[in-house]
């Protein structure tokens, strides 16, 4: 991921900016902060836990509590205080819902811009109201984005996403994917052009998605994507009876993709209130 390349023209050399969850090249010695102040979330992805929180569990969606813009800013100053605060540099909103879907996130944002100016931020999206957000979010400055892309096909969406609600409207099937599919890759186009860095996470589903990886790859580093991230499933919620992909299928589908996208191998799929140097 260091070699000098070039991904729809831009070089590799602008993912290492200190960005632990973007660039190893911030492991061990730059952290992050995940405030969890978005409950409410516009999607329902089948594979999607939210109700359950255990100490011991690291996965998307988990969280001890969910906090309030207050107490966001309140927490980001006691981790700054901590004996790793200065290697904390990144300040993320991942859930545990669908960070643009919640208005605090914007708050939030916004409080932690106005007492550390300096520090990166971040969220993570389905990306159904990105290109909608996508000026506010570059107002306050936000400079790195992830947006999970699961397929291009709103066939395979319709067994992915079980519902999403847009325009007022619960929607559910092909019609429901295919709003989703469109503005993840139009929110994903405006935000490199932007100038915001941009990874593309995947979630692999064994049987629905993961023989139209290649097109999806092709399709996301069109649209800007700067790095593809490869998640094995988590069997759980209505996918609880699949197979999550065994290690060394992941490790060959990233380096089949990585001819196409630089390809993250390090994530944790960390909670929503994770704290910490990777």
């Amino acid at each position: 991921m260091h070699r000098e390349c070039n991904h729809g023209g831009i070089s590799s050399s602008h993912l290492n900016q200190g960005h632990p969850c973007f660039s190893t090249s911030g492991h061990g010695r730059t952290g992050r902060i995940h405030l969890a102040v978005a409950p409410e979330c516009n999607i329902s992805c089948n594979y999607c836990v939210r109700k359950f929180d255990c100490a011991n569990e690291s996965r998307p969606g988990v969280t001890s509590k969910v906090i309030n813009p207050d107490e966001g800013i309140e927490t980001v100053k006691k981790a700054k205080s901590s004996p790793i605060g200065s290697k904390l540099t990144v300040i993320g909103i991942a859930g545990p819902g669908e960070p643009l879907a919640n208005e605090e996130t914007f708050q939030t944002l916004r409080n932690v811009k106005q007492n550390f100016p300096d520090m990166i931020f971040c969220l993570s999206t389905n990306g159904l109201l990105l290109p909608e957000k996508l000026p506010e979010l570059v107002e306050i400055g936000v400079s790195h984005v992830t947006v999970t892309i699961n397929t291009l096909d709103e066939q395979l969406g319709a067994k992915i996403y079980s519902y999403v609600r847009w325009g007022g409207k619960t929607m559910i099937g092909p019609d429901a994917a295919r709003i989703l599919i469109d503005n993840q890759l139009t929110g994903l186009e405006m935000a490199s052009k932007a100038g915001m860095t941009v990874k593309v996470n995947t979630v692999v589903i064994p049987g629905i998605n993961e023989h139209l990886l290649y097109s999806l790859a092709l399709e996301v580093k069109k649209r800007g994507a700067h790095i593809h991230n490869l998640l094995p499933l988590i069997p759980q919620a209505k996918f609880a009876h699949k197979i999550a992909p065994p290690k060394e299928l992941i490790k060959n589908y990233r380096s089949i993709l990585g001819s196409i996208l630089p390809q993250m191998s390090h994530c944790q799929q960390c909670r929503a209130d994770a704290i910490g140097v990777l």
